[in-house]
């Protein structure tokens, strides 16, 4: 790779913008998107870089990514020396083989992954409409390497030239690239209004804030972008070293599944390994995700429905106290993790003074009363909205659960006796090869549409 690439000059930016810069942020999609754009490997690999390089090296082994890298990486080299590869290609007949300024070690992986960029008699515009096209054909594949709560069309945006395939757009994005390329993160070609942000892939919490703020749109989930700090956890960590034998207890009625399973997929190994068991106390009324628990942990879950005697009244709070009380009397649990946002629990703790007590709610759902009587007690509690909460798939995995169990509830159908009956009512009669080649023609390719108005109907193979 020529110097003047493995050279570029790299925003200088602090290391920690305050304290808790590495125990609070996240930097999964910063360094995907950096690593897409093109940013030197070096950096990656640099001390104090917020880029990740474990994922530099994941997606190295990722063709789709690998090939759209490169082709930004050669797209923003032609931007920056334009004129000199310009002059020796008019003027000096050179090609891209020849020319210093181009990677060659660019060019030759493209080639071991299909793309022949090399063309006789091309001018440097017409590498870059080619280049332009190749990253608007295929950057959609590399949608899968970002979750799916991450608006894809904000993030593919940034990688397609505005009118690429056309001299005035190119010009444009040049005019824009040369003006203020200081602002352009690592000083790579990027579609943006530039604007003085600092390094706009300093964490995944600002870079999805200004990602969404420049689609006038705005981000407020940030446990998807940021994780519970340091402090939080080790006190968490201490609670279950200094317990004999843990339980975690959860109102199903005032927690969210889908929190609690990020909280406990953040936790380390050797710790979630204390914890004997979760008891949910669940009412009918509770969300269907908490079925989902058990396969995102290790730790053996135990599911309690609370029938109601009365439509209007849940009994949850009342089992889950008498629960926890016979958990701590008869099989000598000593310490507890009580996950609920409901004030009613502090009687059960205040009952028990000889048991420990660790308290997860969340931020919106507990009053400050509640908060106030367990700091005055010594009591720790932490939010589990707080808790990374990126990487987890059990919402989608509970979502597609529910569907295929509303599709087995409504849909009954098989096909064999369906054509049995067709035979019946038609009185044709068919060998059973013309049977088999009916069946392969229209039956077996037969697939669902789905109507603007979310109807489905089943339609057959046309002829």
């Amino acid at each position: 790779m020529p110097e003047e690439y493995t050279n570029i000059k790299v925003e200088e930016i602090p290391v920690k913008e305050n304290k808790n810069w590495e125990e609070r942020n996240t930097f999964k999609i910063v360094s995907q998107v950096g690593y897409l754009l093109g940013v030197p490997q070096y950096i990656f690999e640099r001390e104090g870089e917020p880029l990740q390089i474990e994922r530099y090296n994941r997606l190295e082994k990722n063709k789709n990514a690998r090939l759209v890298r490169n082709l930004c990486i050669l797209r923003t080299v032609m931007m920056k020396k334009y004129k000199s590869i310009q002059d020796k290609m008019k003027f000096e007949y050179k090609t891209l083989q020849s020319i210093e300024e181009i990677p060659q070690d660019i060019l030759q992986m493209l080639r071991e992954d299909g793309i022949e960029i090399l063309k006789s008699k091309s001018t440097i515009d017409d590498y870059l409409f080619n280049i332009n096209q190749l990253i608007s054909d295929r950057i959609n594949n590399c949608r899968d390497i970002f979750p799916l709560w991450l608006n894809w069309s904000y993030v593919r945006s940034l990688f397609i030239m505005p009118n690429g395939t056309k001299e005035n757009g190119i010009k444009e994005a040049m005019d824009l690239f040369y003006e203020q390329r200081e602002v352009y993160p690592y000083a790579l070609y990027l579609n943006w209004k530039p604007r003085d942000a600092g390094n706009i892939l300093y964490n995944d919490k600002k870079f999805v804030t200004l990602l969404y703020g420049w689609n006038n749109d705005s981000f407020k989930d940030f446990s998807k972008v940021s994780d519970v700090g340091n402090t939080t956890k080790k006190s968490i960590y201490d609670f279950l070293d200094d317990s004999e034998r843990t339980v975690v207890v959860v109102d199903c009625e005032n927690s969210d599944p889908y929190k609690l399973c990020a909280t406990l997929s953040d936790f380390k190994q050797d710790a979630i390994k204390k914890i004997k068991k979760i008891m949910l106390f669940n009412d009918v009324h509770a969300a269907s995700g908490w079925n989902m628990l058990e396969d995102y942990t290790i730790v053996p879950v135990e599911h309690l429905m609370v029938e109601r005697i009365k439509e209007n009244k849940s009994l949850v709070d009342i089992r889950l106290t008498a629960g926890t009380c016979k958990e701590f009397y008869q099989n000598e649990v000593d310490s507890f993790i009580i996950v609920s946002s409901d004030s009613d629990y502090w009687g059960l703790i205040s009952s028990l003074p000889e048991a420990r007590f660790l308290v997860m709610i969340e931020r919106e759902k507990c009053g400050p009363d509640m908060k106030t009587a367990m700091i005055n007690s010594g009591i720790f509690y932490c939010y589990i909205d707080d808790f990374y909460s990126g990487d987890t798939d059990i919402k989608m995995n509970a979502l597609v659960r529910e569907i295929y169990r509303y599709l087995k509830d409504a849909i009954h159908l098989n096909v064999n006796e369906m054509l049995d009956k067709a035979f019946f009512s038609t009185r044709i009669v068919m060998s059973e090869a013309e049977k088999s080649q009916f069946y392969n023609r229209y039956i077996k390719p037969m697939h669902l549409i789905i109507e603007k108005e979310g109807n489905v109907k089943i339609q057959l193979q046309s002829k």
